[in-house]
């Protein structure tokens, strides 16, 4: 799995503690945590996205860029302390720190497998 945080997500102590950490949050706002999914994107095969929930109210609207840059793939929700658990677990490989200043702008990816040309 990899981890796509916001600047307020705590990297150094909700992630599991051998996974690779990247610091990309130059300044608040750069880099935003869509660019990085997009890029990762066009790089992996994914087979699930799981993101955290706020306690109440609509989704965060970055939910949708998220699917926007994986085109149906299922999206998990999960509240805030069970996205740390699972943050923690030693599946996670890698955790990338963004300058995403939008609140909720966190998402594990789960990377599948790439299928043979014409495979079903």
């Amino acid at each position: 799995k990899i981890l796509i945080a916001d600047a307020n997500y705590p990297l150094s102590t909700c992630t599991n503690p051998a996974a690779k950490r990247v610091y990309l949050n130059l300044r608040p706002g750069v880099v935003g945590a869509a660019d990085v999914v997009q890029v990762l994107a066009e790089a992996i095969p994914a087979e699930k996205l799981t993101v955290m929930i706020p306690d109440g109210g609509p989704d965060p609207e970055i939910f949708g860029d998220f699917l926007q840059a994986f085109p149906g793939l299922p999206l998990e929700r999960v509240e805030r302390l069970a996205f740390y658990r699972q943050a923690l677990e030693p599946d996670l490989a890698l955790a990338v720190q963004t300058g995403e200043q939008r609140l909720y702008a966190n998402v594990l990816i789960t990377i599948g497998v790439r299928k043979p040309a014409g495979a079903v």
